[in-house]
């Protein structure tokens, strides 16, 4: 994954049914695409892979949210991402 994916990004719009809250979902990728920048540029990121798994969203039902499925396909991608680039990093590997 290539930071620029966690800027470009779609996904679905749920109503009536449970969604991630659009604007936490929204900060969070701002948050990522730096990091993985940061990565690409050979520096560690801001974000490690653990913080990812651990990321909890708000969730809504009544109002506009993201898809859970698609947002956490998303981040199980970008956790991957993560954990190769920690892995390089550490000294022995």
């Amino acid at each position: 994954m290539h930071s620029s994916e966690a800027n470009n990004v779609k996904f679905s719009l749920t109503k009536f049914r449970a969604g991630y809250e659009l604007a936490e979902v929204d900060d969070f990728l701002d948050s990522l695409h730096n990091a993985l920048a940061q990565w690409e540029s050979g520096r560690p990121g801001t974000i490690l892979a653990a913080e990812v798994v651990q990321q909890r969203f708000a969730v809504t039902k009544f109002r506009n949210g993201y898809d859970q499925d698609q947002v956490d396909d998303f981040l199980a991608k970008a956790t991957a991402t993560l954990q190769a680039y920690e892995k390089v990093s550490k000294p022995g590997y």
